[in-house]
């Protein structure tokens, strides 16, 4: 497949286009913000697959690791977008996902967005500059940082309309939402935390979405499921 990254032609990101989600890993107190203190952070290690295991070859990964990679150093260097041309007909589905940023192990920015309308690529360039520059909890990452950035990515199932009885802890990640406030843990925070179920969810509620601690067991409240496939710069 021919990949080829290019600088040149970079058009310089719009911030209202890529429509991102707040992060779904709160912060380590002292970690840059106030506020109560929030559950762990995920491991590298850490591998949590859609339904489908298949979804992405080790070299599709590969590939999107090499872009959220080129894509962060190119745009903190110079305010562009790298374009990006590729023949693998995978990394054009409309996929969401997520991209963190880590420094020396401790997070340092994650924005993501479900569901979008343009390819997957392209959705992990735009989360990936977004992480690096418009994570609010974080000023943007600097020139300096660059060797010290290490790259996941979590590629996402379509969201789902379930209940809290469904859920499967380091399974399922999940989304709630009552009118305008919304707010998203990836599976990945309940394997690293060992929460239970009351204790995600609460926490999913009061700290990600602004709601009651027990909002999730009100009817008023929707909750969507979803699945990730992680991956991580080795």
């Amino acid at each position: 497949n021919a990949i080829v990254f290019s600088s040149d032609e970079g058009a310089s990101l719009n911030a209202h286009s890529a429509q991102p989600e707040a992060s779904p890993y709160p912060l380590k107190r002292g970690a840059g913000t106030g506020g109560a203190k929030p559950p762990a952070e995920p491991s590298r290690g850490t591998d949590t697959r859609p339904d489908d295991d298949e979804l992405l070859s080790p070299g599709e990964k590969k590939v999107l690791l090499e872009l959220a990679r080129n894509t962060v150093e190119t745009y903190v260097k110079t305010g562009k977008m790298p374009t990006f041309q590729h023949s693998d007909p995978v990394l054009d589905q409309p996929l969401g996902a997520f991209v963190t940023l880590k420094k020396q192990g401790r997070l340092r920015g994650c924005i993501g967005r479900f569901e979008p309308n343009i390819p997957l690529y392209r959705v992990v360039q735009e989360m990936a500059v977004a992480a690096a520059t418009q994570d609010s909890r974080f000023s943007p990452v600097s020139v300096s940082e660059l060797d010290d950035i290490e790259v996941e990515i979590s590629v996402l199932s379509p969201l789902r309309k379930g209940t809290w009885q469904e859920i499967e802890l380091g399974k399922h990640g999940v989304q709630v939402v009552r009118g305008f406030r919304r707010g998203v843990f990836l599976p990945q925070v309940a394997t690293e935390t060992g929460w239970d179920l009351d204790t995600f969810m609460g926490n999913l509620c009061s700290h990600k979405a602004g709601l009651p601690y027990d909002a999730w067991k009100d009817p008023k409240t929707d909750i969507y499921l979803f699945t990730a496939h992680v991956f991580h710069e080795e």
